[in-house]
C-alpha cells in the first residue's frame, strides 16, 4: 500500500460519497440538532464531496483552536468553523489536492454563512504522518479531531506522536475510526479497495491503544463504539470472520497521568454549563455525569477534568494528600486473593 494508493482512491475514484463500497466510513450515532444546524449552512459542492457521514465533534468549543488531519473537501472545518465562533480558529490537513481545491474555494462563502467578517478557516495539503512538514507551531492546538481517516495512514505511530507534539498541554486528540479484532493478514493490507474503504487499514484496538501510549497519551478513553456491518458481500467474503467495530476516543496530553485508574477520594460537580449538554456531561462510555451531583472520580478522570477546558464547568472536591489504591469502578483489580477493591471490612497483618 502507499500514500498514492489512497490519493487516487479519494482524488479520483471517488467523486461522492455514493461511490464508498462499504459504510466502514459513517461515524456512529444520531447528528445532535445544534450540528444539523451548522451542517445546514455547509455548501452544497463540499457536502457532495465529503466522503463519509457524522460529524466529530466535541462539547465545548467556542473560542478553540482546532485541527482536523484528513479534511477532505472541508466539511467538518467549516463545521467546526461554525462552533468555534468568530474568535476560533480550525485548519484542516489533506494529502488530496483535488479535496482541497474544493475546500479552498468556498472559504469566503462559510464566513458569510457565518455572519464572520474574515474566514477563521485555512488549509494545508501534507500527509498526516508527517505534520513536522507543515507550518504549524508545536502546542498551538486546542484540539485535534480526525473522522475515519487514521486507518487510512501508513504510519499510525507517527500521526499520533504529531499530534501530540501540536496539542497544548491539557488538550485533546477527538476522533472516530475503524478498528479490528485481530491484527490483519499482509494480503488484505495490500488489497486497495479494502484499504481504501478503510477496513484494511484498521489497527488491532489493543495495538492502537499501546500505540497511543507510548506517543505520549497515557489513559485512551473510550467514547462510543458500535460493530461495523460492512453491507458488501464481495467485500466481507474477503474479510473473512474480521470484526470491526466503529469507535470514538478521546487522548488527552496531559503529565501525571497514570496507568491505572487511582483512588485518592476525590470527586467533581458538573455544573450544567456546557450549552450543549445541560443535563449530562460525557466524559467517556464510563462517566456519564450528572448536573448538579457529587460524581466520585479516580485521579486520571479528574485531571482530565481540571487541568483541561472543562474545568470551568466543573467543581472539584479533594486533593491528592491520601491514596486509597485502584479506584473501584474502573482501576481493575488487584493481582492478590482478597476483598474486593474498596473494601475494608477486613484486616490482616504482615504476620
Amino acid at each position: 500500500m502507499s500514500h498514492q494508493s489512497v490519493q487516487d482512491y479519494y482524488g479520483e475514484i471517488l467523486q461522492t460519497s455514493a461511490d464508498l463500497q462499504t459504510n466502514a466510513c459513517c461515524t456512529a450515532g444520531d447528528i445532535p440538532d445544534h450540528l444539523k444546524a451548522v451542517l445546514a449552512k455547509i455548501h452544497d459542492e463540499v457536502m457532495a464531496k465529503y466522503y463519509g457521514c457524522g460529524l466529530i465533534a466535541p462539547d465545548a468549543l467556542r473560542g478553540m483552536r482546532i485541527l482536523d488531519l484528513g479534511s477532505g473537501s472541508g466539511r467538518d472545518v467549516y463545521a467546526l468553523s461554525g462552533l468555534v465562533g468568530e474568535s476560533g480558529h480550525v485548519v484542516g490537513v489533506d494529502m488530496t489536492g483535488a479535496q482541497l481545491d474544493v475546500a479552498r474555494a468556498h472559504q469566503d462563502y462559510h464566513a458569510r454563512a457565518f455572519g464572520y467578517a474574515k474566514p477563521n478557516t485555512e488549509f494545508h495539503q501534507g500527509l498526516i504522518e508527517h505534520l513536522d512538514d507543515l507550518p504549524l507551531k508545536t502546542g498551538s492546538f486546542d484540539i485535534i479531531v480526525s473522522n475515519c481517516v487514521l486507518n487510512l495512514a501508513l504510519d499510525k505511530g507517527a500521526v499520533l506522536r504529531g499530534a501530540h507534539r501540536l496539542l497544548k498541554a491539557g488538550g485533546e486528540m477527538y476522533f472516530s475510526d475503524v478498528y479490528a479484532d485481530r491484527r490483519m493478514p499482509e494480503a488484505l493490507v495490500k488489497d486497495e479497495v479494502l484499504y481504501g474503504e478503510c477496513l484494511s487499514g484498521a489497527l488491532y484496538w489493543n495495538d492502537f491503544e499501546n500505540i497511543a501510549k507510548r506517543a505520549g497519551f497515557a489513559d485512551p478513553r473510550l467514547v462510543t463504539d458500535r460493530v461495523l456491518t460492512i453491507g458488501n458481500p464481495q467485500i466481507e467474503a474477503k474479510v473473512g470472520n474480521i470484526g470491526f467495530t466503529s469507535a470514538t476516543y478521546r487522548l488527552f496530553k496531559l503529565d501525571g497521568l497514570e496507568p491505572a485508574c487511582e483512588d485518592y477520594g476525590q470527586a467533581v460537580i458538573y455544573k450544567g454549563s456546557i450549552a450543549e449538554a445541560p443535563q449530562t456531561f460525557v466524559l467517556d462510555k464510563h462517566h456519564t455525569i450528572e448536573a448538579g451531583k457529587v460524581f466520585p472520580v479516580c485521579g486520571n478522570t479528574y485531571r482530565m477534568l481540571n487541568q483541561s477546558r472543562f474545568a470551568p464547568h466543573f467543581e472539584f472536591i479533594g486533593n491528592w494528600d491520601t491514596h486509597f489504591g485502584l479506584f473501584g469502578d474502573c482501576g481493575g483489580e488487584t493481582p492478590f486473593d482478597g476483598p474486593a477493591i474498596g473494601d475494608a471490612s477486613t484486616s490482616g497483618s504482615c504476620c
